[in-house]
């Protein structure tokens, strides 16, 4: 008898058959002489829409709301049904006895294999294969040890819980505000709060009043010093007058060093990453979003299998680890980085309970490197700096606190008193690992920067004579709040419990997709439609406070702690209020993207919607089907300023490029555009080597693809 193993992606389906030995590639699953390994692609099964309950709400109307089934039904996807059905058709074998979920270790993982289970109507044993890499080690130890499938009960549970949540919640509202006041408009118990906090933001900026204030800054020879109110201790002086006539006050004169306080100060290293805190951390340094931090470290755990399990919200490692770390270390002192590991593999590791807590561990441990070897030349731009990213923290996590001697001194001046505050550095300890020793704090305002604390300070004592060589009255202005960045929504995210790690980034990217947020730079801002969105839905929907619960409900759940049918009937009743509430709405909705042109079926105004190949006008009118594209298409011409992709428009002169980013413009040729025979067989090339790769096609179609396009070459 045989054990059958689904995967969730093609990629890991191929790298656990050759652990396994299935040499034998069938067009849905590969065979060896014990194992059948097949895969998902992503989710095969969802639930279903409402129209597969009745005909009658394929039409939106306001009336026929809340859509509450008494029973979630599943329904096969459309898209990826073939698949599904060659999983139906090998459940049916006689010589498979066992089935192991290989799907991702986590949530939503479990619910991929559930619900096809479900359907294909699984009723024999099964098991569950529970890995945090995907190297060849890791496999076989996991297949070793698989757990019994029925351990991870809550954990699908409450992987259902938020599933079917989502859809009473996000479905029932989305169309109560969109058959009301109708437009497209779409909300839920995630995107809904963070779109919240945006706006929120947006009307502290909008209500700010910058008010100037000065400094006065005193020249004291080798440093300097900043004066500083005797009652309040606040540096920022509101009348200018005052500020004029302190500096003179000061100005030449001579004082006293009253009190010097030396103090030595020591930094631990910083915590293993988690998915948010890398996400953060890439997005400071490289400006990545969120989305292309998940992307590319997927890539790294399963392509190349450099790094652990990496949809994770826990920063330590556990005991049972320790072992394997000396390994780990060998495994990545390759290139620039021999050097950096050195010391660290000649003497044993030190490890203490920032590194390992198992009482910090829920599902997964920390993303750390697996040690697997490779050439760093194999890997994008991209990934070399998410994977330096890691590594480096890595190295850091076994090195010495930074420690430095932090020095106050008090002046007092003409009975006025002043301070100076300065760093020394004793010991870089782990900031060695990064080359630098910076003491900026990157969540740092930017309005708390008056004074410079790094400055380097002489050997001084109490009692010492210090001259104001030069009083300088500096200018400022108070600053409205930043807008968020992806770094720093992701934190208010994290902090109020909205998502998961592995879900942020698809919010924010469904936020921008759906045309209530922006980017412009590396700012996130909300649309005209999102901030009306927000002023439309429930305040309650809207507060961070409401979906914190509900995530927390959701991890008791997985953790048989909290009661499955007791959330979902919380959730079905507020799902009711929230209907009711948007039907008594006596608000209004002005589309904030009309245009003055007309549609030429109905008479009315078009709107200007933002889509993936560019823009293109659309009737306000709900009952039109009018539709056509905008000038200024995007297209894959990068931009040789920004990199982005640029647009492309018909001016007097022809066909041009525009970068919207940085307004670069630049005139279009054949090759720029795909024209040309050469780039046509090169972008050719490019999706051959793509497919080949991800989607695993026989040799024959590449040959077949190949051929054809040799044969357009030679005609």
């Amino acid at each position: 008898m045989k054990i059958l193993v689904l995967t969730e992606k093609p990629s890991v389906a191929k790298e656990i058959a050759r652990v396994l030995g299935c040499n034998q590639k069938q067009k849905h699953h590969y065979e060896g002489a014990k194992y059948v390994v097949t895969w998902a692609l992503g989710h095969l099964v969802t639930l279903a829409e409402p129209e597969d309950y009745d005909a009658k709400y394929k039409t939106w109307n306001l009336e026929d709301l809340p859509i509450l089934p008494e029973r979630m039904k599943l329904k096969v996807m459309k898209e990826t049904s073939q698949q599904y059905r060659a999983i139906e058709q090998l459940s049916k074998r006689g010589d498979l006895a066992e089935l192991v979920i290989a799907t991702d270790a986590g949530r939503e993982g479990e619910l991929v294999a559930r619900w096809i289970m479900e359907l294909i109507r699984w009723r024999k044993p099964f098991k569950r294969l529970w890995i945090s890499s995907q190297t060849d080690q890791a496999i076989r130890e996991g297949f070793a040890q698989l757990k019994p499938g029925t351990d991870y009960n809550r954990l699908y549970q409450a992987a259902v819980c938020r599933s079917e949540a989502d859809w009473l919640i996000g479905l029932n509202v989305t169309r109560a505000l969109t058959s009301k006041f109708g437009a497209s408009l779409s909300a839920g118990r995630v995107q809904t709060p963070t779109l919240a906090m945006m706006t929120g933001r947006e009307v502290e900026i909008r209500d700010f009043r910058s008010v100037d204030y000065w400094l006065i800054e005193a020249e004291l020879g080798a440093f300097r010093a900043i004066w500083r109110d005797p009652k309040t201790g606040d540096t920022r002086i509101f009348d200018r007058e005052r500020a004029d006539a302190l500096k003179a006050k000061l100005q030449g004169q001579s004082g006293k060093i009253q009190q010097v306080s030396q103090t030595e100060k020591q930094i631990p290293h910083p915590l293993a990453y988690d998915l948010t805190e890398l996400q953060r951390d890439a997005n400071r340094k490289f400006g990545f979003s969120a989305k292309t931090t998940s992307n590319v470290l997927q890539r790294l755990y399963e392509q190349y299998k450099l790094v652990t399990y990496p949809r994770t919200d826990s920063r330590y490692l556990t005991s049972d680890m320790v072992p394997t770390l000396l390994g780990r270390l060998k495994g990545a002192a390759i290139g620039p980085y021999a050097a950096l590991a050195a010391p660290f593999i000649r003497k044993p590791l030190t490890i203490t309970k920032r590194i390992v807590d198992d009482s910090k561990v829920s599902d997964h441990h920390a993303i750390i490197p697996t040690g697997e070897a490779i050439s760093l030349t194999t890997l994008s731009a991209d990934e070399r700096r998410l994977y330096d990213l890691i590594l480096r923290r890595f190295l850091a996590l076994f090195s010495g606190p930074c420690r430095y001697d932090e020095t106050k001194l008090t002046i007092e001046v003409a009975g006025e008193k002043l301070y100076a505050s300065g760093k020394v550095v004793k010991q870089a300890g782990w900031k060695d690992v990064y080359g630098t020793v910076d003491f900026t704090d990157p969540d740092r305002d930017e309005a708390e920067t008056d004074e410079d604390p790094s400055q380097l300070l002489p050997q001084a004592k109490e009692k010492d004579t210090v001259t104001v060589k030069n009083a300088r009255q500096l200018s400022r202005q108070t600053k409205p709040p930043a807008r968020y960045n992806e770094a720093s929504l992701l934190s208010q995210m994290e902090k109020w419990g909205l998502g998961t790690p592995a879900t942020r980034a698809d919010i924010i990217e469904k936020l921008v997709s759906s045309d209530t947020i922006e980017r412009q730079g590396s700012s996130l801002i909300p649309t005209g439609k999102g901030t009306q969105l927000i002023e439309l839905a429930s305040e309650e929907l809207r507060s961070p406070e409401l979906t914190a619960r509900w995530e927390l409900e959701l991890e008791r759940i997985s953790k048989g702690k909290g009661s499955m049918d007791q959330f979902l009937s919380g959730i079905r009743k507020k799902t009711v209020e929230l209907v009711e509430e948007v039907k008594r709405s006596s608000a209004a909705y002005k589309p904030h993207n009309l245009t003055g042109s007309v549609c030429p079926d109905c008479g009315e105004f078009l709107q200007e919607v933002k889509g993936k190949r560019g823009r293109y006008f659309v009737c306000s009118s709900r009952e039109c089907s009018y539709k056509r594209e905008a000038d200024g298409q995007l297209t894959n011409h990068r931009c040789p300023q920004c990199h982005k992709k640029m647009e492309i428009h018909n001016g007097k002169a022809g066909k041009y490029f525009q970068c919207r980013p940085c307004n670069f413009v630049e005139k279009v040729d054949s090759e720029s555009t795909g024209g040309g025979r050469r780039a046509s067989a090169k972008m050719n090339r490019q999706l051959i080597e793509k497919f080949s790769d991800q989607t695993q096609l026989g040799n024959s179609l590449a040959d077949k693809l190949l051929a054809a396009m040799q044969q357009k070459k030679d005609e």
